[in-house]
């Protein structure tokens, strides 16, 4: 979810938008990604001594039973597909025995039927320089990142010009709906608030031990009956995507498309990246406005 005021798609206020994977489609990915993995694996990475040629590459299904801790039978019926009751200590146990990663985890608890372990929370860390220079070069077009609590973490001087972002702005979530010059310069504020409260919502259910997440809403409520409004719906959204669409009183109307992308090697931190909406004359606009703007840092009075 996004902090500006935007022209969000028009989606239903939902946990999640997909349908779950049927049970017999479920169980059959599961059967094919176990033995894709214990292909995978050799004996020598699990310190089991090679006897030999062995007819198929990988380890024996026996094999990951026994390293896992778990009843051979038991083991060949849910890699057959059966329809059996798994427990989180035993995914883990596999997990650990065929070395997945924390992508391939997730995806197993899912085949599984069960939902992946809660994201470990990490602190809020500055851009890496890859990600900073990628910001920097992002301009003339808007960019941030900003972690788990909303915080921004690196704005790019574009998004400052166009989203009327000042140096008291630290939390997307209330900036919106503190930050009065941030809510003229949006369209459709009213609308878009509804969403921006909701991504804040299902994005704290991500870890529900943070009491950070509580501490932000209880004080933005303080001061914001908007938001203490909303937020008392507990209604929830997610969005990967959305339209934002701006009157800058410099420059005119702006549209852009904007997408939110997760940077893995810090949980919950997002970049956010703005791009010039095809069919419109933003691209021209933007380029002129951050053009006066430089002219005018160099040239103060």
């Amino acid at each position: 979810m996004f902090s500006a005021g935007s022209e969000l798609p028009k989606v239903g206020i939902m946990a999640s938008a997909q349908s779950p994977m049927s049970g017999d489609r479920r169980r059959a990915e599961l059967r094919e990604f176990l033995r894709s993995r214990r292909a995978g694996i050799s004996p020598a990475d699990v310190g089991i001594p090679d006897g030999g040629r062995r007819r198929t590459p990988g380890l024996r299904r026996e094999e990951v039973a026994v390293l896992a801790g778990v009843g051979v039978s038991w083991y060949t019926w849910l890699e057959q597909g059966r329809d059996i009751k798994v427990s989180e200590q035993v995914l883990d146990a596999l997990a650990r025995v065929l070395s997945l990663d924390t992508a391939e985890r997730a995806h197993l608890y899912r085949l599984a039927g069960l939902n992946p372990p809660q994201a470990r929370s990490t602190p809020s860390v500055p851009a890496s320089p890859e990600v900073q220079r990628l910001l920097d070069a992002w301009s003339p077009r808007p960019g941030y990142i900003r972690d788990r609590h909303w915080n921004f973490t690196a704005i790019n001087d574009a998004a400052r010009v166009v989203f009327g972002y000042g140096e008291t702005d630290h939390n997307c979530l209330v900036s919106f709906f503190t930050n009065v010059r941030y809510r003229v310069l949006h369209r459709q504020w009213a609308e878009t608030a509804l969403d921006v409260a909701a991504g804040f919502r299902a994005d704290a259910a991500r870890y529900p031990d943070d009491p950070e997440f509580d501490r932000i809403a209880t004080d933005l409520a303080a001061v914001s009956q908007e938001f203490a409004e909303l937020w008392a719906r507990h209604d929830v959204a997610e969005h990967t995507s959305a339209v934002k669409a701006v009157d800058h009183p410099e420059a005119g109307t702006l549209t852009f498309d904007a997408t939110l992308l997760p940077l893995p090697e810090h949980p919950g931190h997002h970049l956010i990246l703005h791009n010039p909406r095809p069919g419109t004359d933003t691209q021209e606009r933007l380029e002129k406005l951050m053009r006066d703007r430089s002219l005018v840092v160099a040239h103060p009075g």
